[in-house]
């Protein structure tokens, strides 16, 4: 039976590590009064499930590639996430109007509405792994993760790159309320975005190489709609548009793929 079968038995305790870690930053969430806490383990959540993965069911070298792969930006992300809460001091802005919305009931309903969902989300957008890991299919494809690992490593790039960029402009106290267009700012209003969606679709060319199964990009696609429509870029730009000289920002600059920033317009001399 499916149930009882090795990969279904690892997909199974990977969801359930996955309900019980967000289920546990809910509780802390209570104490500390400060719902984006969950932030902090959707980077370190994804490395969770690769090892679990690797461990449970056993894996191959370019197996353990895609864990490695996985944990190192993992690790990253996280620690990124923390500095980042830990300088402001204070709730994120997106979670703080979502608990003035949910009134008295946000605390209650967060487990659900946030924790949860971030957990099935994030399980979800595991595809890459749950493929890559569970599912080999003899020898992989050489060409297919000579090139995953390529986007990867770009993708991974970039949003290092990006986040470094934005973290240094943040910590200067002349810097508030400005907005960050420079560097890779200066090429799109949300490059860190744009690195996480391309070493997912990274991730996803792995997994499909070792396993030859097309649900592997389930999860870089999905991921790529919640940050371009969803929870990445339309959130934050709700906030960003109330700062001095966003209007011209957006003009000139793509939203989410780079391209070279145009020019602002002049008006001809009279």
């Amino acid at each position: 039976m499916i149930f009882e079968t090795p990969e279904f038995l690892s997909l199974a305790t990977t969801l359930a590590i996955c309900l019980a870690a967000f289920s546990g930053l809910w509780v802390v969430s209570l104490f500390k009064n400060d719902a984006s806490i969950v932030d902090w383990y959707w980077g370190l959540g994804f490395g969770v499930v690769a090892l679990s993965h690797a461990i449970l069911h056993g894996t191959s070298a370019p197996g353990w590639m895609l864990t490695v792969f996985t944990v190192l930006w993992a690790l990253r992300l996280t620690g990124h996430m923390v500095r980042r809460h830990i300088r402001k001091g204070r709730e994120d802005a997106r979670y703080a109007a979502m608990r003035e919305a949910g009134g008295k009931t946000f605390k209650r309903d967060s487990l659900v509405k946030i924790f949860w969902l971030q957990a099935i989300i994030m399980w979800v957008i595991a595809t890459p792994l749950h493929a890559g890991l569970l599912y080999r299919d003899g020898e992989p494809g050489t060409l297919l993760l000579l090139v995953g690992s390529i986007v990867f490593l770009g993708g991974f790039l970039v949003e290092t790159v990006a986040d470094a960029q934005l973290d240094r402009f943040n910590r200067d106290p002349a810097n508030k309320d400005r907005l960050m267009t420079e560097g890779l700012f200066a090429w799109s209003r949300h490059p860190n975005y744009f690195g996480e969606a391309v070493l997912w679709w990274g991730l996803g060319l792995i997994g499909f190489s070792l396993s030859g199964m097309w649900w592997s990009f389930v999860g870089p696609a999905i991921l790529t709609f919640l940050l371009i429509k969803v929870s990445g870029v339309p959130m934050l730009e709700d906030l960003l548009a109330k700062r001095p000289g966003w209007s011209e920002y957006a003009a000139r600059t793509p939203a989410f793929f780079p391209r070279p920033p145009r020019q602002p317009h002049t008006a001809p001399a009279e």
